[in-house]
């Protein structure tokens, strides 16, 4: 693990103290750490509702809502399962 230096406003400081008590984390690396994890997921996330999105009357072929049901369901269950692989 290497250790890294973070400077943050007084301001944003006291927040994130305020917010580690409330939320019971113990140190304020283990809270940094959590919000940076939480910050890649979203932005993977946001990448992925982006791919699908560009994806979206990409077909020429007429569809079924039957067909575009199951295809939604299946791209639904593929992010879910990306999702809670990491």
């Amino acid at each position: 693990m290497e250790t890294i230096s973070l400077k943050l406003e007084d301001g944003l400081l006291k927040e994130v103290d305020q917010t580690l008590k409330k939320n019971r984390y113990s140190t304020r690396t283990e809270f940094i750490r959590d919000a940076i994890r939480e910050k890649l997921s979203d932005l993977e996330k946001d990448e992925l509702l982006r791919q699908v999105a560009k994806l979206r009357g990409s077909s020429k072929r007429r569809t079924t809502d039957d067909e575009l049901h199951r295809a939604g369901e299946k791209a639904f269950d593929m992010i879910e399962e990306k999702l809670k692989a990491k």
